[in-house]
This record gives structure tokens, C-alpha cells and sequence, in this order.
């Protein structure tokens, strides 16, 4: 009985291991290989669109989660030790990359707990090489058109600037989060975005096409909405903005690439 019972747990080791070794994945020591699984990582990156409107809904992030993994899992299977140094950092910008969509998902998500997050037209350009802070992938940068629009410069706008009204809707969904300077914070820049919009139906060419004012128009009429909606709800927020010394030290170390420990005091030195 003793025996049957051993050779049983045996058998059951056995099979575990297997299954351990068949949902391993197979690592790659191939450079190009890491060049086609960015492509594939930048394109994944990117979300679909929901209703023509970048998706971020709680139900989009679950739905995406596992292929997420899969390609993080291939990405930390890669055997880099014969690669040059340039190939390597390489890699650990891809890994950085996947770290940042990853804290965004678990910790800061913007699109819960920013509304500055929906902001969607940018008249500046900023002076770092994408935008300051977190925005979504359907912005709008004013500053890179030249008025009176050609033709397809103004399809290029009108695509744009056509996010704006559903992606507000989304975000009165998406909303959910408690942080109140944020949430207030955010308010001041939803409304600048009206402000802006309405300065556009004064730039060249826009004035007598009924296209462009139209979109403009609807865009105005969007957004001042959501800044209605959100001093409304501002009333129910009290809660912190911070994300804690923790989580922004593993951020700096693991997206930015920066030896920082905030958990860490500094002292000067005794005289």
C-alpha cells in the first residue's frame, strides 16, 4: 500500500513537471529576434478603439492582460549573454518600456484617477521629446499644422479632433478614481481645452468651412461638458494624489533606468 502510494506521488511529480516544462517559454538568443518582438510590443502597446476613441476601460486592460504577459515572459526569456552591449541596452529599453506599461496599469492609471488624462488638443510643443505627464494616444498636437490647412492636413485634424467626443464619454466611465488634486487639477486643463478650441474656429481657412466648424464645434460642446460633469464629482474627492515613496522608487529603477531609492534618507556630512 506504502509503495503504491509513493510510486503514485512520483507519477504526480512527474506530471507537473511536464506541464512546468511545456508552459515554459522557449527563449530566443537571436538579436532579431527582440527587433520583431518590439514591433509586436509597440504595436500591442497601441489600444483599440472603442466607439473611434482610444479604449481604456477596465475591460479592455483584463482583456489584454495575458498577451501582456506573453510578451513580457518572451522578452525575459531571452538568452542576451553572446549580444553586444548596444544590443543589450536594446533590450533593457524594451524591458523599461514593458515596466512602464505595466506600472501605469497596476499603479498610476491615468485614466481612473486623472482627468487631465483626457485632455486631447496641445497648441505647444513640449520641451521633452513626447509630452509632459500621462496622455492618452489620440492627442491632437496643434502646433505641428500649418493654417489654411491643406487637404490632407485637414483630414489628419478632423480625425483627431473627432476622438475628443467619445473619448469624453469614456471618461466619465473610466473615471473612478478618488485622487482630489488631481481631480482638480485636471478640471483647470479640461477647460483651457474649450478655450483653445474656440480660438481655433478663428484661425485661417477654419472660419466658412462647415466641416471644420462643426467638428470644432461638437469637440466645445464635448468639452465643456466633462468639465461640468467633473466639478460635480469633484465634491466627492478627497482623497491623496501621491503614489507613495515605494512605488515611485521602483518606477524611477525599472522605467527610467535611475539608481534612485527614495526609501533612502541623505545625510551631510559632519564638519
Amino acid at each position: 500500500m506504502i509503495r503504491h502510494l509513493y510510486l503514485l506521488i512520483i507519477a504526480v511529480f512527474f506530471l507537473a513537471a511536464c506541464q512546468s516544462e511545456k508552459n515554459q517559454v522557449k527563449g530566443s538568443a537571436d538579436y532579431p529576434d527582440l527587433v520583431a518582438l518590439f514591433k509586436t510590443w509597440r504595436t500591442f502597446e497601441n489600444p483599440p478603439l472603442l466607439d473611434g476613441a482610444p479604449d481604456y476601460t477596465a475591460a479592455s486592460f483584463q482583456k489584454r492582460q495575458p498577451e501582456f504577459k506573453k510578451l513580457q515572459a518572451q522578452l525575459l526569456a531571452m538568452d542576451t549573454s553572446d549580444w553586444t552591449v548596444a544590443q543589450r541596452v536594446d533590450w533593457h529599453i524594451v524591458w523599461a518600456e514593458m515596466n512602464g506599461y505595466d506600472f501605469n496599469e497596476r499603479v498610476l492609471q491615468p485614466w481612473a484617477r486623472d482627468p487631465a488624462f483626457y485632455q486631447s488638443l496641445y497648441t505647444d510643443r513640449s520641451d521633452v521629446p513626447a509630452h509632459e505627464g500621462p496622455t492618452h494616444h489620440g492627442v491632437t498636437d496643434l502646433w505641428t499644422y500649418t493654417f489654411p490647412l491643406s487637404s490632407s492636413e485637414k483630414k489628419r485634424l478632423l480625425t483627431g479632433l473627432r476622438v475628443i467626443p467619445p473619448l469624453h464619454e469614456q471618461a466619465k466611465i473610466n473615471l473612478t478614481g478618488n485622487a482630489k488634486d488631481l481631480w482638480i487639477a485636471g478640471i483647470r486643463d479640461i477647460r483651457t481645452q474649450s478655450e483653445n478650441l474656440q480660438a481655433m474656429l478663428d484661425l485661417p481657412g477654419v472660419k466658412g468651412d462647415k466641416e471644420l466648424e462643426s467638428t470644432i464645434q461638437t469637440a466645445i460642446t464635448s468639452t465643456d461638458d466633462l468639465a461640468a460633469w467633473l466639478e460635480k464629482e469633484a465634491k466627492t474627492k478627497t482623497g491623496p494624489s501621491g503614489i507613495g515613496k515605494e512605488n515611485y522608487t521602483w518606477y524611477q529603477q525599472n522605467v527610467h533606468l535611475v539608481p534612485l531609492d527614495l526609501g533612502r534618507r541623505s545625510h551631510a556630512p559632519e564638519t
